[in-house]
């Protein structure tokens, strides 16, 4: 049965990479979702996707002299006074508001809406006894040579969060390969295509699943792996037809903007 995995939360129908997104794609029965690591410049560990915060925060208004600098600059307590939640629905980034499918009631529970710890995301993933992709990305500088790795295994051990309740990915694949040496019971899954330069290439045995961009792969080279045994979590098919094909060929797994397409 293919895997649902919220990218970034339901982030279709709630603020991405917050709790609350979260708890949408729980509610909607996904099997697990996945979010983004950021380095705060104290060295705290947040979610959040893109370097200059400005898209998904009111970085801009609260910060103004300091856009579009990356939130490498900036501590975990000038983060956590930023509302994470109004863009939603300000911006409306997948029409689902216009479409009716948020609430009234839901949208006005986004506002103020604060970037997540990793921690609190971890405490979460474990209290609704679910599960996380935890994507390790690459840190925008000073952070540029921070030991992710090194910091997220040690808070993963102080929350006592394990296997049963994450896994990791990353474009960092010797990241990966330093993760499974120091901690082999956990899963890791290499993704692929993130620049158009990056190959696709499905043949290293080190990794228990490549999730490749979509638009850089066919449905004949994935069914071609499925077929070889390969584990394959797409990135991000949203479209119902799409999402359909892929089911049909018996993908491993979907990482979708709405897993409410195709959670169960």
């Amino acid at each position: 049965m293919t895997v649902v995995i919220a990218h970034r939360g339901a982030r279709s129908l709630a603020p991405e990479n917050t709790l609350a997104a979260a708890r949408r794609a729980h509610a909607l029965g996904a099997d697990l979702w996945e979010t983004d690591t950021a380095i705060t410049a104290d060295g705290q560990i947040v979610l959040m996707h893109d370097d200059s915060m400005m898209r998904t925060t009111d970085v801009a208004a609260k910060f103004p002299d300091r856009v579009p600098a990356p939130f490498s600059t900036y501590t975990l307590a000038e983060i956590r006074t930023l509302d994470a939640g109004s863009f939603f629905e300000r911006d409306d980034p997948f029409g689902q508001v216009a479409a009716g499918a948020v609430t009234a009631d839901e949208l006005a529970s986004y506002r103020g809406e604060r970037v997540p710890t990793l921690r609190e995301a971890f405490e979460l993933t474990m209290a609704l006894d679910w599960r996380m992709n935890l994507e390790l990305k690459a840190q925008p500088r000073p952070n540029d040579t921070f030991d992710v790795v090194g910091a997220v295994l040690a808070l993963a051990d102080e929350v006592g969060i394990g296997p049963d309740h994450l896994l990791f990915s990353s474009a960092r694949h010797e990241w990966l390969k330093t993760l499974k040496g120091r901690r082999p019971e956990y899963e890791v899954q290499a993704l692929l295509g993130l620049f158009p330069e990056d190959p696709i290439d499905f043949s290293d045995p080190f990794f228990d699943t490549f999730n490749p961009r979509i638009t850089r792969v066919t449905l004949d080279e994935l069914r071609e792996a499925l077929a070889r045994g390969v584990r394959l979590n797409p990135y991000t098919p949203n479209e119902p037809d799409e999402i359909a094909a892929l089911a049909a060929i018996g993908i491993t797994g979907i990482i979708t903007d709405f897993p409410q397409r195709v959670a169960r």
